[in-house]
């Protein structure tokens, strides 16, 4: 680095965790000012800060899973000793990026691995700064229609990104045959699942299908297809057909946890290892499968990758859980149709629970909320509990759940969200549990008024 560069490059990185420091102090944390503050002085302050990298950059995107895989990631990093930077919050544009990294990074020292979550549409731009190692892509759905447009759209992008890098190492979802043709000239690895078993009340996934179809433009037909439109999947025009990972895994999936089976290769030699993840869903397993595939990769150890994941903490509204006023909590983050229905699967296989569904319509949300109407809340005809909902568009929620067939007497309007909250957490039996499943920046106000009272 240059000395005008590097003069630079500490002047942005002091102004950034400075104004970090007073956001602080004002209480307003969580906000991408300090990152704003550091590509305003230094454009390139991505690129001279990850020349600090000793090892490898992983960059994470997909629509579903992305903050929960790079958590995952990185935890299991850090348990095997290593000095991770990692935007752990989820803020995944440049300027959340380099906020996180800015405020994470300790001056006139080396890291051992940068693990960033991308935003899709973003990554491009990243990639205009960085040269990663590895991109680890968790699967394509519809999401955000009125930001992003259709999936075709969104593979797009991220084979844009890519593009720029020839040396760039992908870790891809076999099972998503959206992934099927991005990066086709990078070297590949594959993960998915052979096999699902379920341990719980409901066996079928029942999130909607995307109309997805093989790149000769015929439909797709599945040996086995596990959600939406991910699965064991084949053309019977062109025979081109879902790619035999080189992480191949066996799931059983139980209410609060899953176990993960899986089979790899390693010098010449099949190896075998069984993992379990505490946190709960197919999609979930999904995550840590990818987590856990490139922890091999860059040579992890099994026994850590274990303890990495028993020791992991769900990040704020994926799956977390915590005790709140003296109840438990568990909050599910929703942001689209197929993440929503199998976060639902989840929910329905819980009697004793209480449940709080929160819908913003802001930008970071998403305006357009017909997604509504796809997702599978046919699942909470016969939800034994109460329904709170609440937000922006709290009222659209209730009808949602009139025409899905839940009674309109166990629903209740409360519009403001922190009213909502407590009014729901007061409702809840000792040997309850609220679930609060929130869009994005509903999540975002909680986390607010919720540091105060966990």
């Amino acid at each position: 680095m240059k000395m005008m560069d590097k003069i630079s490059f500490y002047t942005a990185l002091f102004s950034a965790k400075s104004v970090n420091k007073m956001l602080h102090l004002a209480k307003s944390a969580g906000t991408s000012l300090p990152g704003v503050v550091a590509l305003k002085i230094s454009k390139n302050f991505l690129s001279f800060l990850s020349q600090y990298c000793r090892k490898k950059v992983i960059t994470v995107t997909g629509t579903n899973g992305k903050t929960t895989t790079s958590g995952l990631l990185a935890h299991i990093l850090k348990t095997a000793d290593n000095h991770v930077l990692h935007n752990e919050k989820g803020a995944n544009m440049l300027s959340g990026i380099a906020s996180s990294l800015a405020v994470g990074y300790k001056p006139f020292s080396d890291f051992d691995y940068a693990v960033l979550e991308s935003d899709e549409a973003y990554l491009t731009k990243l990639y205009d700064f960085l040269n990663p190692d590895y991109l680890v892509v968790t699967n394509l759905f519809r999401d955000q229609l009125d930001r992003y447009g259709e999936l075709d759209t969104t593979a797009k992008k991220i084979q844009e990104a890519v593009a720029k890098k020839k040396a760039l190492k992908l870790l891809v979802n076999a099972d998503d045959p959206m992934l099927l043709e991005i990066g086709v000239n990078n070297k590949r690895i594959y993960f998915g699942f052979d096999e699902i078993t379920y341990k719980t009340s409901l066996q079928d996934s029942q999130a909607p299908a995307e109309s997805v179809y093989c790149p000769c433009g015929a439909d797709l037909s599945y040996e086995k297809r596990y959600y939406a439109h991910i699965g064991r999947y084949y053309c019977k025009n062109c025979g081109k057909s879902r790619p035999a990972p080189d992480y191949k895994a066996y799931a059983v999936i139980y209410d609060d946890f899953s176990e993960i089976y899986l089979k790899y290769f390693k010098n010449g030699q099949e190896i075998e290892n069984c993992f379990k993840i505490n946190i709960a869903g197919l999609y979930n397993a999904y995550n840590a499968l990818a987590a856990i595939s490139l922890a091999l990769e860059l040579c992890i150890e099994p026994s850590v990758i274990q303890k990495g994941l028993d020791t992991y903490k769900s990040v704020f509204g994926r799956a977390e859980k915590f005790v709140l006023n003296g109840k438990n909590v568990l909050v599910q983050l929703i942001k689209n149709p197929t993440g929503a229905s199998e976060v639902l699967r989840t929910v329905n296989n819980r009697s004793n629970s209480e449940l709080l569904i929160i819908i913003n319509d802001n930008y970071a949300d998403g305006r357009d909320v017909s997604w509504l109407w796809d997702a599978d809340f046919e699942l909470l005809k016969d939800y034994p509990g109460n329904i709170v909902v609440s937000g922006i568009r709290a009222y659209d929620m209730a009808v949602r759940l009139k025409y899905a067939g839940f009674e309109q007497s166990k629903i209740k309007v409360i519009k403001d969200i922190k009213e909502a909250v407590e009014y729901s957490v007061s409702q809840v039996n000792p040997d309850e549990r609220l679930l609060i499943m929130p869009t994005y920046t509903a999540l975002l106000e909680m986390q607010k008024f919720l540091k105060k009272n966990k």
